[in-house]
């Protein structure tokens, strides 16, 4: 018979990094707040939860590295926001910073949870942080509780 896993989604006991973007903090704080606002929900603890702020999207894998080294975390839940220019910046930057992240996650072993907005316009973004796409930031805080569980049931 085959066993299913599945993460449950309570937050309880567990110690969250958030690493923010200080850039487009217009949508970035949006994200932040719906974020915080879904992991107290399923029961985090205020005190077991670490936010640090870096100047931009290009610096989040490395503050989402160190969190991840720190065996201070179960989970680490990125958020940012880069908005397509006229210039190829937003290729390199938004590349980077996915790539970046998902290399903590494959090399250390602690789930980040991707809550980085790529998109063409602020309209897009802010549509994307509580407005008629929902919040990115609450997706990326369920799927860090999520994740952190059910690494926790495979583990057992």
């Amino acid at each position: 018979m085959s066993r299913t896993y599945e993460g449950k989604l309570t937050a309880a006991g567990i110690d969250f990094g958030i690493a923010i973007s200080r850039t487009n903090s217009l949508v970035t704080e949006r994200l932040l707040s719906a974020a915080l606002d879904v992991l107290k929900r399923h029961g985090a603890d205020d005190a077991r939860l670490r936010i640090a702020w870096v100047p931009g999207a290009f610096e989040l894998p490395l503050v989402v590295k160190r969190f991840a080294e720190s065996q201070k975390v179960r989970a680490v839940i990125a958020l940012g926001c880069v908005v397509r220019g006229g210039t190829p910046h937003f290729d390199f930057i938004a590349g980077e910073v996915t790539r970046g992240c998902g290399d903590v996650q494959r090399t250390t072993g602690v789930p980040v949870a991707f809550g980085v907005l790529t998109t063409d316009t602020l309209d897009q973004a802010l549509d994307r942080a509580g407005g008629k796409h929902g919040n990115k930031g609450a997706d990326a805080a369920l799927a860090a509780i999520e994740m952190v569980n059910l690494l926790a049931e495979l583990k057992e």
